[in-house]
C-alpha cells in the first residue's frame, strides 16, 4: 500500500510538471504569435502613412482597390494553405507583404473619416481585442462550440457585403457593421483559445511558420474588428 501511495504521488507530481511545461510552451508560443501580429499592425500603419503622403501611390490605391483586394486574398490563401511546408523566412515575407498591402488599401480611410476619429476607434479596437483575447486565454469554458455560429455569421457578412456593393443601402451597412463587431470580437476569443493548442507546431516544417499563421489569424480579427467599429463610430469628413 505504501508503494502504491508513493507511486500515485509520483504520478501526480509528474502530471503537475507536465501541465506547467505545457502552460509555459503555450505562453511562449502566444508571445511569438502576438509579436508577429503587432509587427504586422505596425507595418500596416507605416504603409498607410507612406501611401497617404504619396499622391501617386494614393491614387493607385484608390483606382485599383479590387486588384489589391484580389492580391491580398491570394496571399492569405497561399500562406494559409502552404504554411505547413514553408520555411520561416518565406512565411515571414508573405505575412509582411500582406500587412504592407493592407496598409496601402487602408490608407483611403483617411479620405473618408477624420484622423481623430480613426485614432479613437483604433484605441477602442485595441481595448476590445485585448479584453476578448484575455477571455479566450483564461476562460475554462470550451469555446469550440462558437465556431459554427461565428463561421455562419462571417458568411452572412460576406454575402451581405456583395449584395450591398450593388444596392448601397446605409441600413444594410449599419447591420453589417454591428454584426461584424460581434463576429470578430467572438472570433478573437475563439481563435486565441484555439491557437493555444497549436503551441507544439505539429505538422509544420518551421515553428516560425506556425507562429506566423497564428499571427495572421489574429491580425485579420483585429483589422476587421477595427473596420466594423470605424463604420459605426467613425466621423466622416464633410
Amino acid at each position: 500500500m505504501a508503494w502504491e501511495s508513493s507511486g500515485g504521488w509520483q504520478s501526480g507530481q509528474a502530471a503537475a510538471v507536465d501541465d506547467v511545461l505545457v502552460q509555459e510552451s503555450q505562453r511562449a508560443f502566444m508571445s511569438r504569435v502576438h509579436g508577429w501580429m503587432f509587427a504586422g499592425l505596425a507595418l500596416t500603419g507605416v504603409m498607410a502613412m507612406v501611401t497617404l503622403a504619396n499622391e501617386t501611390l494614393l491614387r493607385m490605391a484608390v483606382q485599383n482597390r479590387m486588384v489589391l483586394f484580389v492580391v491580398q486574398l491570394g496571399v492569405v490563401f497561399g500562406l494559409s494553405i502552404l504554411a505547413p511546408r514553408l520555411s520561416g523566412p518565406v512565411a515571414a515575407l508573405m505575412f509582411a507583404a500582406y500587412a504592407a498591402l493592407t496598409g496601402v488599401t487602408l490608407s483611403v480611410i483617411f479620405l473618408i473619416y477624420t484622423a481623430s476619429s480613426i485614432g479613437q476607434v483604433f484605441f477602442i479596437t485595441a481595448a476590445t481585442y485585448g479584453a476578448m483575447a484575455v477571455y479566450g486565454t483564461v476562460t475554462k469554458k470550451d469555446l469550440s462550440g462558437w465556431g459554427t455560429f461565428l463561421f455562419m455569421g462571417l458568411i452572412g457578412i460576406v454575402i451581405a457585403s456583395v449584395v450591398n456593393f450593388f444596392v448601397q443601402s446605409s441600413a444594410v451597412s449599419f447591420v453589417m457593421a454591428c454584426a461584424g463587431v460581434l463576429v470578430f470580437a467572438g472570433l478573437t476569443a475563439y481563435d486565441v483559445q484555439k491557437l493555444r493548442e497549436y503551441h507544439a507546431g505539429t505538422g509544420f516544417k518551421s515553428t516560425t511558420a506556425v507562429s506566423i499563421v497564428g499571427a495572421l489569424t489574429l491580425y485579420l480579427d483585429f483589422i476587421n474588428l477595427f473596420l466594423s467599429l470605424l463604420r459605426l463610430l467613425g466621423n466622416r469628413r464633410d
